[in-house]
């Protein structure tokens, strides 16, 4: 019997998810749910529905698992623990400090309905957690380092779309090859935000629009570019669609340590991304975690999980024989 899921949003991370579901033979799209009108969403699957969120309660008992494919500064904190209470749900939270508040809320929503939810599935948070946690038991004694990029950075980008006199824009997160390398050559050092990570954006302006006005309300945003070398470059919207259409990124989880009596041999680990699609990896990681939140569901376990929480076995098709016979 096949996995039926759902998809409750349709941007790039939903079709990123229908995509995934094709690629595993275990799994069918039962249905997509948009806030939009229906009748105007075009998707892959041709032969599924595409339906409004509202109608979602009416396929409670025709969803196994439903992919929240939502933005986390404001659907998934109100989703998560809605539709947990109607089906077993994954989701991408990604706000790391807000992810203990949205466990809890979606853990008593669980509970509560008899239902799963896995929260926070993606690359980061989701496989970097996983490796941060592996090498920090693994070595004790030792310090962690994440860098991301090279890569698109979605909310940042849109950060600078919200400026007024910006037509549209493109924002890269890069690791700074220094730092990455003094890492890699156990020396421990003490990193700064700046010291880690650049910022390079790509603007294109609105007729007539203030370039250097628009330069430094970049580079003196709170949050997003004020802790780091920022560099704007504006071009034309041809140029944009042309070199920076795509939605790349990764990055790096590192982990330098000691063993020995006196602490007298050095260890690396090292975890890297390297990513043609942010979304479509997103999604190819939540549809694993799918299947986990499903033989969750069918041993009549219910509440909220995240990565540390699932057993590796319960992301593979294969099963246990196989995967002793295969892999171990």
């Amino acid at each position: 019997m096949s996995i039926r899921l759902g998809i409750l949003g349709y941007g790039n991370l939903g079709r990123g998810v229908e995509c995934a579901i094709k690629q595993n033979p275990d799994m069918e799209l039962a249905a997509v749910f948009t806030r939009r009108d229906p009748d105007k969403v075009s998707i892959l699957t041709k032969t599924v529905a595409v339906c409004h969120v509202r109608d979602a309660a009416a396929w409670k008992d025709k969803i196994d698992v439903m992919i929240l494919c939502g933005g986390s500064a404001t659907d998934l904190p109100v989703q998560s623990p809605e539709y947990v209470k109607l089906f077993n749900i994954v989701d991408s939270f990604d706000t790391h400090a807000k992810i203990p508040s949205h466990f809890e809320n979606v853990d008593k929503a669980a509970k509560e309905a008899g239902k799963v939810g896995i929260i926070s599935v993606g690359w980061d948070p989701g496989m970097f957690s996983l490796n941060r946690m592996y090498t920090s038991a693994i070595l004790p004694n030792g310090k962690d380092y994440t860098f991301w990029g090279k890569g698109v950075s979605q909310g940042h980008s849109d950060a600078i779309r919200r400026i007024e006199g910006v037509k549209n824009a493109k924002q890269y997160t890069i690791p700074v090859e220094a730092a990455l390398e003094a890492v890699r050559e156990g020396k421990n050092p003490e990193l700064s935000t700046r010291e880690k990570h650049t910022r390079e954006c790509f603007v294109v302006l609105e007729e007539g629009a203030d370039a250097s006005k628009v330069e430094q309300e970049i580079k003196t945003m709170p949050n997003y570019f004020a802790d780091y070398d920022t560099t704007v470059h504006f071009i034309s919207e041809e140029e944009l669609l042309r070199d920076h259409s795509g939605i790349p990124h990764g990055g790096f989880v590192l982990r330098s340590g000691k063993t020995g009596w006196e602490e007298e041999n050095s260890h690396l680990i090292e975890y890297s991304l390297k990513l043609d699609s942010n979304p479509e990896f997103t999604s190819s990681v939540i549809i694993a975690y799918a299947r986990a939140a499903y033989r969750f569901y069918q041993e009549g376990q219910t509440g909220c999980k995240t990565v540390f929480d699932i057993p590796p076995a319960y992301l593979s098709a294969k099963s246990g024989e196989e995967l002793r016979a295969k892999m171990l």
